[in-house]
């Protein structure tokens, strides 16, 4: 078994897919992955959409052109009914739906990538766009999407998938 690490370094967006299919034993594992997510306050307010019948894929390439040619995508979204508001914060009311959302969506690329099936963040889509393409209530809210398969021979990691900056530019130590 890969330690946490070595997974989480060797993890890429995948930006050139096969048409094959994520069989549904694995895409439940992968959806289980972000059901067992934290998020604030345990409220779960993370709603998922699983896009993989050809019409809602040809649906969301109206709103992106970043699938990637991915048979399937998980559309991550929030419900601001659900989600906790911070009131004891300046922005009082500040609701952790994206948060929680992008969470959810981080676990579930890590298992994904576990089970060796790619994926790529993609927050790039015109987010009223796939409101109205999806007919989703005004309480759910699109946060991220995510192409999900296997990758193709060219979907390898980006020259800059390695480049990382050392912990002193990035950490402050109190």
């Amino acid at each position: 078994m890969t330690d946490f690490l070595s997974l989480a370094e060797s993890r890429y967006s995948v930006r050139s897919f096969t048409d094959r299919k994520v069989e549904p034993e694995k895409l439940e594992k992968i959806l289980q992955a972000g059901r067992v997510a934290p998020t604030a306050v345990n409220n779960q307010p993370q709603v998922i959409y699983v896009l993989q019948s050809p019409e809602a894929l040809a649906r969301m390439e109206q709103a992106t052109k970043y699938l990637f040619g991915a048979p399937q995508a998980l559309l991550v979204c929030y419900d601001e009914n659900i989600c906790w508001k911070n009131r004891h914060h300046e922005d009082a009311g500040r609701p952790s739906g994206e948060v929680d959302a992008s969470i959810v969506l981080t676990h579930m690329m890590l298992q994904a990538w576990e089970l060796g099936i790619g994926s790529c963040w993609v927050g790039v889509f015109e987010f009223d766009q796939v409101r109205q393409l999806f007919d989703l209530p005004a309480n759910i809210h699109p946060v991220a999407l995510m192409p999900i398969g296997y990758a193709a021979q060219d979907g390898v990691a980006s020259a800059r998938h390695s480049q990382r900056k050392p912990l002193e530019e990035t950490v402050r130590y109190l």
